[in-house]
Order: C-alpha cells, then sequence, then structure tokens
C-alpha cells in the first residue's frame, strides 16, 4: 500500500497525476492530507477541479511556525503509518 502525503496546493496539483495512475493500475493508496492548507479556495477546489478522491485522513494542522507544523505533522503521520502497516 502506498501513502501519498500532501498539504499544500502545488502539492495537490502535482499528486493529481500519480493518484489518478494508483487508480488506474489498481494500486492500494490512500491519502493522507496535512492540513496545512485549510480554505477551500486553497484547498478543496483543487480536490474538486482534478478529481481526486477525498483523503482518508486529514491532519489539520493549519497555520503555525514552520518547526511547529513539521513536528505536528511527523508526530500523526508516523502514528497512521503504524495503524495503517497494522492491517
Amino acid at each position: 500500500m502506498i501513502a501519498i502525503i500532501l498539504g499544500t496546493r502545488p502539492e495537490i496539483i502535482k499528486m493529481g497525476p500519480i493518484i489518478r495512475e494508483c487508480e488506474e493500475r489498481c494500486i492500494d493508496y490512500f491519502i493522507i492530507h496535512t492540513g496545512q492548507h485549510y480554505s477551500y479556495n486553497m484547498d478543496n477546489v483543487f480536490f474538486e477541479q482534478l478529481n481526486l478522491s477525498e483523503a482518508r485522513y486529514n491532519l489539520d494542522v493549519g497555520s503555525g511556525k514552520h518547526g511547529e507544523q513539521t513536528g505536528k505533522m511527523l508526530f500523526a503521520i508516523e502514528d497512521i503509518l503504524i495503524k495503517e502497516n497494522q492491517m
């Protein structure tokens, strides 16, 4: 299984073709959204326009200092990957 981690507008746009390729090849994947961009115009609109499936996890890290955001993401991502590996 592949975990696709994204959280900003450029990442969503760049990962769109990878996500579609996973779907076309029936590759098992899931999306972890860091939640760095949390407004519709900075986030959900791209999922809709690119016809991407919803993220399985949304970390909702929101705004903050760079180190604070990174720490929250690493902590949550580690827990998710451990959980998913046990499934």
